[in-house]
């Protein structure tokens, strides 16, 4: 691109066009001026008149050499003018687009912290410089989560194989005391999470392309019904109760993104909670909504259980069951954010979660 870029001619800047447009309009418009000027002279009477007082009257052959002669004048005084005034002016009007090219090149240079900032009133250039400032927010936002999920996903994918080793050279060090079937019990256990963080995070590339999703009619409370139907046996080992309120709601959306999504959030809300608990979902309108009970969790953490990876205190599951991948609800805020949806996660102050999704009608 760079080299394309220098390729390129150089031609005549924005500023220079600017000025040679604004010259050329006030010269057109005196030559539109002289012209009338000359239509009125057609009516002067030719020859030389006498007067009552024996005095000179030009004709019109006068008036139009006197005409001519500062019609030229007037013209190359208007193109100066023009000139220099639309020199002047198209440069007052394009000294924003300097801070915008500024920006434009240091970001094209790796460095996404200048803002070109514009102050005043709202206008074509304002608007511009205020995209402009939105999409390097947008660019060092995505760039900075995409660094930090790398960092993660790395760890999260390395823990697996690093346990695996473990295991095995521990087993290899005592081929008297290891258990066999102990030993491929927890290979199994920790390949089987393994295999889950895989898909999970397959799932969140997909949801983050680019490409539009294909969207169908969806009866929102169906699809909401037959997933807690599906969750129920889970909650029932754990005496938890589930409570609906279903209204009947249609969106256009791609559906099994969403049976993702309200999935992600029913096994979040089982798995995160306290023995003979209970959650609440229901469906307003195009919203979602689960409510659970359990381990209070702090608000600001509440903020971030969107990210990829992030688990906290009150945020584990019990004993017994697998770990999660704490991709739950990262994978939950992408399938919303590639609808043009709304995912808010607040922390009711007696403990719990309460997540709600907002589709666009």
């Amino acid at each position: 691109m760079n080299g394309v870029t220098n390729a390129r001619r150089r031609g005549l800047s924005v500023r220079s066009k600017l000025a040679l447009s604004y010259a050329g309009f006030l010269v057109v418009a005196g030559i539109a001026l002289f012209a009338v000027g000359f239509l009125l002279l057609r009516f002067v009477p030719e020859g030389n008149l006498s007067l009552a007082d024996g005095g000179f009257s030009p004709d019109r052959s006068d008036l139009l050499e006197v005409f001519v002669r500062y019609a030229w004048w007037a013209l190359a005084l208007l193109l100066v003018f023009g000139l220099g005034g639309g020199w002047l002016l198209a440069g007052l009007v394009l000294r924003p687009l300097a801070r915008v090219t500024d920006a434009a090149r240091d970001a094209r240079d790796g460095s996404l912290d200048h803002r070109v900032a514009l102050q005043g009133r709202r206008d074509e250039i304002t608007d511009l410089a205020d995209t402009f400032d939105a999409m390097l927010d947008r660019i060092a936002q995505t760039i900075d989560e995409e660094r930090r999920f790398t960092a993660n996903a790395s760890h999260e994918l390395r823990t697996p194989h690093a346990i695996i080793r473990t295991m095995v050279e521990v087993a290899q060090a005592d081929p008297v005391g290891r258990d066999v079937d102990v030993l491929l019990q927890r290979i199994a256990s920790t390949n089987d999470r393994g295999i889950a963080t895989t898909e999970a995070l397959l799932v969140l590339a997909q949801t983050n392309r680019a490409t539009p999703l294909p969207s169908e009619h969806l009866d929102l409370a169906a699809l909401v019904a037959d997933a807690v139907e599906e969750h129920r046996p889970d909650a029932a080992t754990r005496g938890i109760r589930i409570d609906t309120a279903l209204d009947p709601a249609h969106v256009a959306a791609h559906e099994p993104l969403i049976a993702r999504a309200v999935a992600n959030l029913l096994q979040n809300a089982i798995a995160h909670n306290v023995e003979g608990g209970w959650v609440r979902v229901q469906v307003v309108d195009s919203e979602i909504v689960v409510v659970n009970g359990g381990p209070r969790v702090d608000v600001a953490l509440a903020a971030t259980l969107t990210e990829p990876f992030v688990r906290g205190p009150g945020r584990t599951r019990p004993a017994g069951e697998p770990a999660g991948t704490g991709l739950g609800l990262a994978i939950v805020a992408s399938i919303v954010r590639a609808h043009d949806g709304e995912l808010l996660v607040t922390a009711p102050s007696e403990g719990g979660l309460h997540v709600r999704i907002a589709l666009p009608r």
